[in-house]
Formats: structure tokens, sequence, C-alpha cells
């Protein structure tokens, strides 16, 4: 299953974005802390090019808390500072403005000797569709400044925030890149639902799940479903026991696979299966 997805206005964004980098001195990139390698753009390193850079894991509420500590790892030793937050609730946000004026520190001090009385620290969000930026915004800010939503292309343009007087983001529209060279990292993104849902066969998504699921967390589906399977199972066998258990069922008796399938991945994004995160630090 070869998913690719780039629509019209990511290239009008990546073009935008590149217009407004020189009004920041910080970009700060979103993560989706299921999928850490796949959520990251590849283009935005280019776009963030000599900028103080902060990776911000949101989601953790629904990945894997041990293997969250060991990517905020990974990425510090990258070079990147590095926040995990939970922005359905908030926790994490108040370490957000005191890193990036941590990293402005000497430019601001430098600045004021100048002459310069007030230094705003102004940092661009960027992210993957449906990772989260406009909640965190949102929960940031403490009202909705931001259309928020459960698909990907919520929003649309810029918009500059003032959390505080000396602190502004510039939000951003979700953006993917052009092209994705590994079938797997297009899969992630589709079962986390930063790819558009309309362009996908649930049911192939579905069975690709159970097959990584099975293999890493073979007792979320287990648990979840009540239902047993061993190696001798098939992916369709297994999604075809969760229909009956829950009664998916059309004309006939078949299992309704569509429903099945939909529902299913709507349980893992929304960790019904429990915390888990599809990606491993190797």
């Amino acid at each position: 299953m070869d998913i690719q997805w780039y629509p019209g206005h990511m290239t009008k964004t990546k073009r935008m974005m590149n217009e407004n980098i020189s009004l920041v001195d910080v970009v700060i990139e979103l993560l989706d802390a299921r999928i850490p390698y796949s959520s990251k753009n590849p283009d935005i390193d280019n776009l963030a090019n000599n900028k103080y850079r902060i990776i911000i894991l949101n989601k953790v509420d629904l990945a894997d808390d041990k293997k969250t500590e060991m990517w905020k790892n990974y990425f510090e030793e990258k070079g990147f500072e590095v926040i995990l937050v939970n922005s359905v609730n908030g926790k994490g946000l108040d370490k957000i403005e005191p890193k990036a004026k941590l990293l402005m520190k000497e430019k601001i001090e430098r600045l004021k000797k100048r002459g310069r009385i007030f230094v705003p620290v102004r940092a661009m969000i960027v992210g993957i569709p449906n990772v989260g930026k406009s909640t965190l915004i949102n929960k940031f800010v403490g009202k909705a400044m931001t259309k928020t939503g459960d698909k990907p292309g919520v929003t649309r343009g810029k918009q500059w925030v003032k959390v505080k007087k000396d602190f502004e983001l510039l939000d951003t529209p979700g953006i993917l890149w052009p092209k994705f060279e590994d079938k797997a990292v297009g899969m992630k993104l589709a079962f986390t639902g930063a790819v558009n849902d309309d362009i996908i066969d649930s049911y192939t998504l579905a069975l690709n799940l159970i097959c990584i699921l099975r293999e890493k967390y073979p007792n979320s589906i287990k648990n979840r479903y009540k239902v047993e399977f061993d190696e001798k199972n098939s992916s369709d066998d297994i999604l075809r026991k969760i229909g009956e258990t829950r009664g998916f069922k059309i004309k006939g008796g078949e299992i309704d696979l569509k429903r099945t399938s939909d529902i299913f991945i709507d349980e893992f994004r929304a960790a019904k299966l429990g915390k888990i995160t599809l990606e491993e630090v190797e």
C-alpha cells in the first residue's frame, strides 16, 4: 500500500514558511510521540537552518512512556532541545517559553547592550497535519485562537499568536513533503491521521496496523477486543474476530469489514488499545 498525499495548499504553505522564516528566531517543531521518526518532516531541517531549534514530542498521553524517553534522548543527542507535551491537558507547555528564552539569552543581552530596550522572542511553530499544533496553541494561550479538528488540513493560513508581551508564535498549517520514499512512513502517517482518510482503503490500513501491533503489542488487541490468535492466524482472521465480537455484520451474516476497520483505526488513534509507539530508536 503506497500512500502519497501532497495537496496544492502544502506547496503554498512551504513557500509562505520560507518567506517568513527571517521574522523568527526559534523554530518549534511538533512531532507525534507515537511515530517520532515518520512525523519529522525532512524539509523542516532545511527551512530552519541557522535557527534555534526546539522539538516537542506531542501526544505523549497516547504513546509508550518508555519509548518516548528513548526518543527524547535520541533527539537531544542530535543537538535539539526536547520537550514532552500533552497538549490536551497542557502538561509540558510551561517549559516552552523558558526554553525558547534560554536559547535566545545571549542574543537578547547583545541587542540590549546595543540599545534595544524591548526584545521579543518570536517562534515559528511547524509540524505535519493533525499533530496537534492548534490544540497546543489554544491551550497555551488559554482561549480558542485557532481552529482545531481531528482531520488534517484544518489550519490553512499563517497566524501570529501573542502568548505574552515578549513571546509570540507564528502558527503555520500542517505540511508533509512531496514524496514518501519509504512506504512504511506513509503508512504510519495514515495510522495516526496525518493523511486524508478519504484517499485510504481503511481495510488494507487496518490489516497493516494489525500486522505491526500483533508483533509489538499483541495484548493490546487481545485485551481490547477479547479475541485470541496465534501465528497461524492472518491479519484478516484477526480483523474478522474483532468484527464478530463487536457484532458488526451485514446482510447474510457476513462481517462488515469496512465498519470494523474504521472502528479499529479510530480506537487506535484514541489510545483505546493502550499507549502505543510504533517506532523504535535504532
